[in-house]
């Protein structure tokens, strides 16, 4: 395979496992890693709103391969929850708030190097658990700082897994086979998106502040609370830089443009950062070297959406982007205008748009050629060829799918025992 194609992987191989936004100049991370290993290149989604992780194909077709209960201590952790009221408070907050009147239960989630457990992040449980992918039992559970678990980011090495800790303003980074903490950071309001550079040295933090009140009109925004992006040492896990977007998009006369940084990508060489903001619908192409904003590619809206900014789910207008293996398109999930559309990088000019039921997350294949998305209206997630910016395919899986990442199993695994 070349290794143009298989950048931009969130896989967990033991060598090369990186982050959507840090794409590999080597082969892929999991093609490598089950090479002649008895591994299996697949697709984890994660189903927020009934617990579950259905696993597909990672090219191809995208077929369904099995299902993981992501909540098998579902009964134990409501008895907890039920028991302490300051934590019953939170539970029913998540519930009636970011969960849109649903409990979350599976936010983010990566496979083991060995293909032998998937780690993932339980917002409305506020822990992060490891689950053996042949028993689907707890190998081990970390409790959050705060009352709610987040996005995740998995080291190159595979070795390392960061969550954010969105009450707390905290990022822990866990030992991804024992869960033990191998340290913390402090960030901005509500830490959300977390990035680790290819060469594992440093971790990004996009920290949003607070996407679930009603005070969205711009002049207001300051009330959102204290947005940055945090960079900081992976090894010591101590703070090398803040980069505030607030003035950057005041420089350039943006200053109507909420700052709270959303999903983003870097490029192959990871010189330009593209990043989502809340209430907009396009992106934006940050220059780290120059540390300056360059480029604003604003997408088509659709008329069927309500201009009423308090309709937006947590603040969202676009949620949802990735590149390509070469660098030359990126696709983009546009959530609340119900589409997603592929971008070509030089000129920003967008493709055919592509209907989809409120996009939440874009990924990439396995072989580079496609862009998965994870229609949470629809509850299917669906490939775009990046080379013609139409839809390949459409597959089934579980109630609102958020996060997609791409992982290991083990080749002959169909599901856990009993499932």
């Amino acid at each position: 395979m070349p290794a143009s194609r298989t950048r931009h992987l969130r896989s967990v191989a033991a060598a090369l496992a990186l982050t959507v936004a840090a794409p590999a100049t080597a082969a892929s991370a999991t093609t490598a890693a089950s090479a002649g290993t008895g591994l299996r290149e697949v697709m984890f989604v994660g189903n927020n709103w009934d617990g579950t992780a259905d696993v597909i194909r990672s090219s191809g077709d995208f077929a369904k391969i099995g299902r993981v209960d992501v909540i098998p201590d579902k009964a134990q952790r409501m008895a907890e929850i039920n028991a302490d009221p300051i934590k019953w408070i939170y539970f029913t907050a998540i519930r009636n708030g970011v969960g849109e009147g649903h409990d979350q239960f599976a936010d983010d989630m990566y496979s083991t190097p060995d293909g032998r457990s998937v780690v993932v992040s339980r917002p409305s449980f506020a822990d992060v658990v490891s689950l053996d992918l042949a028993t689907g039992r707890i190998n081990w559970r970390f409790p959050v700082a705060g009352y709610r678990a987040d996005h995740m980011a998995v080291s190159p090495d595979g070795t390392r897994v960061a969550v954010s800790a969105s009450t707390a303003n905290t990022v822990h980074v866990l030992d991804i086979a024992t869960g033990r903490q191998l340290g913390s950071f402090a960030t901005g309001d509500k830490p959300h998106e977390n990035i680790f550079t290819k060469d594992g040295k440093y971790i990004w933090n996009m920290s949003i502040g607070d996407v679930n009140t009603s005070l969205d009109d711009p002049g207001w925004d300051w009330t959102k609370g204290d947005r940055h992006i945090t960079l900081v040492d992976a090894t010591t896990y101590k703070q090398v830089k803040v980069i505030d977007m607030r003035q950057r998009l005041d420089a350039i006369g943006l200053k109507n443009f909420s700052d709270a940084v959303r999903p983003a990508v870097f490029s192959p060489d990871e010189s330009k950062l593209y990043f989502q903001v809340s209430f907009f619908n396009g992106f934006l192409e940050y220059d780290v070297a120059a540390d300056r904003i360059t480029r604003v590619k604003t997408l088509p809206k659709n008329p069927a959406t309500s201009e009423d900014r308090t309709t937006w789910v947590n603040d969202s207008r676009h949620h949802g982007l990735s590149m390509n293996p070469e660098g030359t398109e990126l696709c983009v999930a546009g959530t609340m205008d119900d589409y997603a559309t592929v971008v070509d990088r030089a000129t920003l000019q967008e493709g055919p748009l592509v209907t989809a039921s409120k996009p939440y997350w874009a990924t990439v294949s396995g072989d580079g050629k496609d862009c998965v998305i994870s229609e949470s209206g629809a509850d299917q997630v669906t490939a775009i060829d990046f080379a013609t910016g139409e839809k390949v395919t459409s597959v089934p899986v579980g109630d609102h799918p958020q996060r997609v990442r791409l992982g290991l199993v083990q080749a002959d695994w169909t599901g856990p025992s009993g499932s």
